[in-house]
């Protein structure tokens, strides 16, 4: 399957730098309580993840780390997705190679960045910034792998071969349940069964 980038015509509302300073003061003022994204020149609040939502980051990091303790993964981490519309995302969890983050600022630049992992919330926006927004932004910014746990379908997505130009080339679906092995240099197979448990 092919996945395309919407060739938009608007202009962001906001810049960047104007956005930063927005997402800061609200992390400071509410305890990091609410936290902010810029895709597709608008900001969106990250949703406060529900039990399910969080039980799913934990058990992927762990699986992670027993194949490969050489990596390290991130939860809420921001980065800078400047290729779609001077972006600026926070995914559920960034898998990277050991200490690669050490230095850099609350937005990071996603070179060397391996997996970016979403999970999808249950709120009306889901459809829009985990299936297409973000998907075309994190391939258009090179990360080679996108892994999207969908709770609604109660699918593994693993899009592959980003595309600077149109994002993701490709994308395997696999059922809750099956097995899905994210391929080289990964070398990560993650058995979904678990995640039957999950799902509301």
């Amino acid at each position: 399957m092919t996945v395309s980038a919407e060739h938009a015509s608007q202009t962001s509302q906001m810049s960047v730098e104007v956005f930063e300073r927005i997402a800061e003061f609200a992390a400071k003022e509410t305890d990091d309580a609410v936290r902010f994204e810029f895709i597709n020149g608008r900001i969106g609040v990250k949703q406060v993840a529900d039990g399910d939502h969080d039980t799913i980051i934990v058990w992927i990091g762990k699986r992670c780390m027993q194949a490969r303790p050489d990596l390290d993964l991130y939860q809420g981490r921001g980065l800078r997705v400047e290729k779609y519309r001077e972006g600026r995302a926070r995914p559920d969890a960034v898998l990277v190679p050991e200490g690669h983050f050490a230095g850099h600022g609350e937005w990071a630049d996603p070179s060397g960045v391996l997996l970016v992992v979403e999970v999808t919330s249950c709120d009306s926006d889901t459809d829009r910034r985990h299936r297409q927004k973000k998907l075309v932004a994190y391939g258009m910014a090179g990360i080679p792998f996108y892994l999207l746990i969908d709770r609604d379908t109660c699918t593994v997505d693993l899009y592959s071969d980003p595309n600077p130009d149109v994002g993701y080339s490709h994308c395997r679906r696999a059922p809750f349940g099956d097995n899905v092995l994210l391929p080289a240099p990964l070398g990560i197979d993650l058995d979904t069964e678990k995640l039957k448990e999950f799902v509301d």
